[in-house]
């Protein structure tokens, strides 16, 4: 407050200042200062001693020279008129009369009216401070008549360092840790972060305060249960992660707030993956940075946002309505296994993964994961080979009881040209369902259209792609060129390869095989009709005679 310090000591303080900025930065107490620096009577001056009368007075709220208003209750045209009357009066024992009106963008406009006269022409050394949360609110008339500072939000260390000081000048035995999760919950309140102090002290009952008393009265969830669930997430391992979710709702905490303390968990991770370091601001403890570092350098590049945009999802579900628990275990789940999401974001994270080289499961071999509750008899245990990543390569096995399922991968390649530089036309096929999928964020009825179609036959830079016989109707939507150009951009956004697209109906023998293998017989124009309807969830309107 550089303006303010120079403005007291040369005597020209302003009759008129707005305060903005959030809750608990600091704008009423910066008043009270200001106050205190012209009643002093060591004053006027930027270091007043807080130990005379004017400057205990104004510290406990009893000085009859410094009026606080809540402009929230006392915003009619009769309070205005009531302060207007009063302002007449000189000050008491004082030299300066500062009127301090909180939440001033409360006020009616007719309150703002008849205190707009008085806000221009003050009586001799008379103050006023307005405080507000939201400054867009207050007339932009009473705006210019004021000086305007902008209170920012304090930094975690700035925090930590204002409870450090009060810890030490109240003898309160507290480690930094326990000041680093206070400071970070406050979310840059001055005030909210004091005001948990004062609320452990007297929860710890004059023991020395950690960061699990700090964790009880938060009711956060605990550090290591969320390290543990993304733990779960990165081993994808929805198993686990359910349990996750579970020992988190069990744990006694708002499942609601679970969800926004993993949110705050999965920023930290993207932080790191960006920043490369744990930065000072999120740093908490040694062995706690060091454990979000290797979590995030586990954690697939696109995993972290991800996350953040299920919790995000979650949220909203919650406030209309969702059960908060049932909402942290999708989350989890879905994070933990990307098969069972069916967004395009879930899609890059199983396309990641294979590139990675790690294997990506199928929705079916989660199932067979869970251990069978039916005894085996004595010698006929089932002798399985470690599954392969290579789809279908599975060695002999020899049982006696019916052999089990082999572990089923998804051998999807990854989007990216074969080693002779080119898109092959088994990559196209596998690849076509996340092309109907991308198609669906911009299209839905060509998505609709799509769904029963697949990749026949690559010509040159021209894919060729199948519907089944009589389905011509379908082959002439998906041929108009505003559909063309939407799937092209998809065939190229998911593939990286710039093809032109050929529709065809396919009769032939081959044509019989993908009707049965699409499992979609021809339709009637009324099926055709119906299809639709299913698909875009319409409803038919029928012509008025």
């Amino acid at each position: 407050m550089r303006t303010l310090s120079h403005a007291v000591e040369r005597g020209q303080v302003h009759h008129a200042y707005l305060f903005v900025g959030s809750r608990g930065t600091g704008k009423t107490s910066m008043a009270k200062i200001l106050a205190s620096c012209l009643n002093c009577v060591d004053g006027p001056t930027i270091t007043p001693c807080g130990r005379c009368d004017p400057c205990v007075s104004i510290a406990s709220a009893t000085s009859l020279d410094v009026i606080e208003m809540d402009a929230a209750s006392n915003n009619s045209v009769d309070d205005i008129r009531d302060l207007r009357e009063k302002v007449a009066y000189a000050p008491v024992s004082g030299r300066h009369k500062v009127y301090i009106l909180d939440e001033a963008h409360m006020l009616s406009q007719q309150a703002w009216n008849a205190f707009l006269k008085t806000l221009e022409e003050p009586p001799p050394k008379t103050i006023f401070v307005l405080a507000t949360t939201e400054a867009q609110k207050v007339l932009p008339t009473v705006v210019d008549r004021c000086h305007r500072f902008d209170f920012g939000r304090p930094a975690a260390e700035q925090v930590t360092e204002v409870i450090r000081r009060v810890a030490r000048s109240e003898s309160i035995q507290i480690d930094e840790g326990a000041m680093a999760l206070i400071a970070r919950h406050a979310t840059g309140s001055f005030r909210d972060a004091l005001g948990t102090l004062e609320q452990l002290v007297s929860y710890a009952g004059g023991d020395p305060i950690g960061p699990a008393e700090v964790l009880a009265v938060l009711g956060v969830a605990d550090a290591e249960q969320l390290f543990a669930a993304l733990d779960a997430v990165i081993e994808r391992d929805p198993a686990a992660a359910l349990r996750a979710a579970a020992t988190l709702a069990q744990s006694g905490r708002d499942p609601g707030q679970v969800l926004r303390d993993l949110e705050v968990h999965g920023r930290e991770l993207l932080t790191v993956q960006v920043l490369g370091e744990v930065p000072a601001e999120i740093r908490v403890t040694a062995d706690r940075d060091a454990r979000l570092a290797e979590q995030a350098r586990a954690l697939g590049p696109t995993d972290a946002v991800r996350l953040l945009e299920l919790v995000s999802g979650a949220l909203e579900a919650t406030a209309n309505g969702a059960q908060p628990r049932i909402q942290l275990e999708l989350v989890l789940v879905r994070a933990a296994a990307p098969e069972f999401d069916p967004s395009v974001s879930a899609l890059l994270s199983r396309v990641e993964r294979l590139e990675g080289g790690g294997p990506v499961r199928s929705p079916q071999s989660h199932a067979r994961d869970v251990p069978s509750a039916t005894p085996q008899p004595p010698g006929s245990e089932a002798r399985t080979p470690a599954p392969s990543p290579i789809a279908g390569a599975s060695g002999p096995t020899s049982v006696t009881a019916p052999p089990p399922e082999p572990e089923i991968f998804d051998a999807s390649p990854p989007l990216t040209p074969s080693a002779s530089g080119a898109i092959d036309l088994q990559q196209l096929q596998a690849t076509w369902p996340a092309v109907v999928e991308m198609i669906r964020g911009v299209n839905a009825m060509l998505a609709a259209l799509l769904a029963d179609a697949r990749p026949t036959a690559l010509q040159g830079g021209q894919l060729v792609v199948g519907l089944p016989a009589g389905q011509a109707f379908l082959k002439k939507k998906a041929e108009q060129e505003d559909h063309r150009r939407q799937a092209i951009d998809a065939l190229r956004n998911v593939t990286g390869a710039s093809l032109t697209l050929r529709y065809e109906l396919v009769a032939t023998e081959a044509g019989a095989e993908l009707s049965a293998e699409l499992a979609v017989p021809p339709m009637s124009d009324d099926e055709i009709v119906q299809h639709f309807m299913e698909q875009l969830d319409a409803k038919e309107i029928e012509e008025s005679s």
